[in-house]
């Protein structure tokens, strides 16, 4: 029969599929196997109705054969077949449907349960991608010969008659050879099909059919020296069922146990400890989805790297159309890992173009939903569960909040936890306040580089003394989470620098005053002695027992000045919008110390000495914040200087 030219747009169309249109080239193997579905989902409704058909649901199968030496790949169904006809309409017109077509023909009485999988069209024309040259041969259900429809690309396609035994379809293509860049050998090896199937067609709910290469010993002729016959290894090659057929989230929660998921998991993921916890979803509604998720327990080792890749696998009925779709997870919640299929998004061209934002919103939000709440119960019901989670993962919640500028604050403030003075552990901010005093009216925190520094803090004497709890921060971001919370149950957050923690009284807060007005002459030499290294230099209303402490005021606290130099370091050449960060800082001096008074006594004999000990108290102060001395030799010489006058 004479070669038939395909229509302008539809050779335009295969001209960019066989340049690859998809990212994968192996995704062709899943549009024919979905194909292949699709012909024996149809075969089977009418044998719902037709007795001729002959066959029962055990008898319908897939089947992929490799033929090396001739370099053909088959796909083979015995599903419903084509008639010339179906081939002309279906395959000569590219993106025409004839399962669409099937489905729209269907009354309202169909059985709910057939599910058309794929669309037979553009799909089919991925086989390009790796073809160079492919034959269809099929016979239609009902019909007594068979046709073949052969073509080698854009240049056009013919259709003949041919023999067939029984109705179905057989896809034989004839692969590429090798290019420069790309290796097409591969796709005629049994482990790279094997891998294909199970990585996109696993959940086909027919059996996918595939000679399998396996080992075993066998006897020889051969006597070793105690006179048994030596033993060797042999492969032989049996035909095997490759995929699984049912996935795991589409049976019966009563069906699957806790074990059969979490060992899903670890086998999927790749992970070697058990999820703490499971969430199984099943949604009916503007879209409707099933979804099985996993919270882990332990990060895996690339996740706070680039290479990292966040995202849920998704499924359209069973079939994979995305291995990592990180629109269904905002960035706050991407350690979450596992898989939703949803009937609502077809096997098309849109596999790898998502053109289906709405329906992406609407699981996401949802999704979004049942994580919290999950994340929230298992603090309530199982908090040394939750804090395994925490410790991998706590991180990523408190960027999540600080990154938004507080607009995730209502979803992740009661999923945070902080170390607690008391407790000596992490604990939620509601057990905080839950602990607090009546008299006590901030939630209190230090921030600093570990938690022995900040036990050791001197700004915090006073509220030990008053037996308040104190929150510990030792995160870099923790400073910017506790300004995007601003308050958490009507308690604001009070950092135990600030200049005034309220908790003097109005006599204390007058001598204070006093004392800066009697002692302003030597404050303000203190100040200026330090060359423009602190803003102010007061009186300490909260230190005890310590000397000198490092405080800050205005908006950049000393602990954002360090993420600030942090960050600095990470960009290119330094500098950048982070350059000029810096804490406005105040030394605070305590007025009962003897080294005060050896202050005051340098002042009005030797205001040279006088300097000296600002210097000191200054780096004192320094230290004690854990702030690193501009020039640690200079300190020294000074301490020695001071000892030995």
């Amino acid at each position: 029969m004479a070669k038939k030219q395909f229509k302008s747009e539809s050779k335009r169309l295969l001209e960019l599929m066989i340049n690859s249109i998809y990212t994968h080239k192996e995704i062709f193997l899943r549009e024919l196997i979905s194909n292949a579905s699709d012909a024996i989902d149809k075969l089977c409704y009418i044998s719902l109705t037709d007795d001729k058909v002959g066959l029962t649901r055990d008898d319908f199968k897939i089947t992929i054969e490799a033929d090396k030496d001739k370099r053909t790949l088959t796909i083979s169904d015995n599903g419903v077949g084509m008639t010339a006809e179906e081939l002309e309409s279906n395959l000569g017109v590219i993106a025409r449907s004839g399962s669409l077509k099937f489905k729209k023909d269907m009354d309202e009485t169909a059985d709910e349960n057939i599910d058309i999988i794929g669309q037979f069209g553009v799909g089919f024309y991925s086989a390009f991608m790796v073809a160079a040259k492919v034959t269809v041969i099929s016979r239609a259900y009902g019909e007594e010969n068979a046709n073949k429809w052969v073509s080698s690309g854009a240049d056009g396609y013919s259709i003949a008659a041919c023999e067939k035994d029984k109705s179905g379809t057989d896809i034989i293509i004839e692969i590429k050879e090798n290019a420069d860049e790309e290796d097409y050998d591969k796709y005629l090896q049994e482990h790279t099909l094997h891998s294909i199937v199970k990585k996109y067609s696993d959940y086909v709910r027919w059996p996918i059919i595939m000679d399998v290469t396996e080992s075993r010993q066998i006897e020889t002729d051969e006597v070793d020296k105690d006179g048994n016959k030596k033993k060797e290894w042999e492969d032989y090659t049996e035909t095997e069922t490759i995929n699984s057929r049912i996935p795991i989230w589409q049976r019966a929660k009563s069906e699957v146990s806790d074990e059969d998921c979490a060992e899903f998991y670890k086998e999927k993921f790749f992970d070697q400890t058990d999820p703490v916890a499971v969430l199984r979803v099943s949604a009916e509604g503007l879209v409707s989805y099933n979804a099985m998720l996993f919270i882990p327990g332990v990060a895996p080792y690339d996740y706070f790297t680039r290479e990292f890749k966040a995202g849920l696998q998704l499924y359209s009925s069973g079939i994979m159309i995305m291995e990592h779709c990180g629109d269904l997870l905002p960035e706050h919640f991407r350690f979450v890992r596992g898989v939703v299929d949803s009937q609502d998004f077809s096997l098309n061209i849109s596999r790898e173009m998502l053109q289906h934002d709405r329906q992406l919103k609407v699981i996401r939000t949802n999704i979004e939903k049942r994580v919290k709440a999950e994340l929230k119960k298992l603090m309530e019901n199982d908090i040394v569960k939750y804090e395994t989670f925490y410790k991998a993962f706590g991180i990523q919640l408190k960027y999540g909040l600080a990154n938004g500028f507080g607009m995730n604050r209502d979803l992740l403030a009661d999923l945070l936890m902080f170390y607690s003075s008391k407790s000596e552990k992490l604990i939620p901010i509601s057990e905080y306040i839950s602990g607090m005093p009546e008299d006590q009216k901030y939630i209190y925190y230090a921030s600093g580089e570990n938690i022995t520094i900040l036990e050791k803090l001197p700004q915090a004497e006073q509220i030990r003394e008053k037996g308040y709890e104190i929150f510990y921060l030792t995160d870099e971001i923790d400073e910017f989470v506790i300004r995007s919370l601003g308050k958490f149950e009507e308690k604001d957050f009070r950092s135990v620098v600030d200049g005034d923690l309220e908790l003097e009284s109005d006599e204390d807060k007058k001598e204070i005053e006093k004392q800066e007005t009697d002692n302003k002459e030597l404050l303000d030499f203190v100040r200026d002695s330090l060359d423009g290294k602190v803003a102010a230099v007061k009186l300490s209303q909260k230190l005890k027992s310590h000397p000198v402490c490092l405080a800050a005021q205005g908006e950049i606290s000393l602990e954002m000045e360090r993420y600030f130099k942090t960050m600095q370091k990470h960009q290119e050449g330094g500098g950048g919008m982070f350059g000029e960060m810096k804490a406005e800082r105040v030394l605070e001096l305590n007025a009962n110390h003897p080294s005060f008074n050896a202050l005051k006594e340098s002042f009005e004999s030797d205001k040279d000495k006088t300097k000296k000990y600002a210097q000191l108290l200054y780096g004192q102060a320094l230290l004690t914040a854990g702030v690193p001395l501009e020039d640690p030799s200079e300190f020294s010489e000074l301490v020695s200087t001071l000892l030995f006058e």
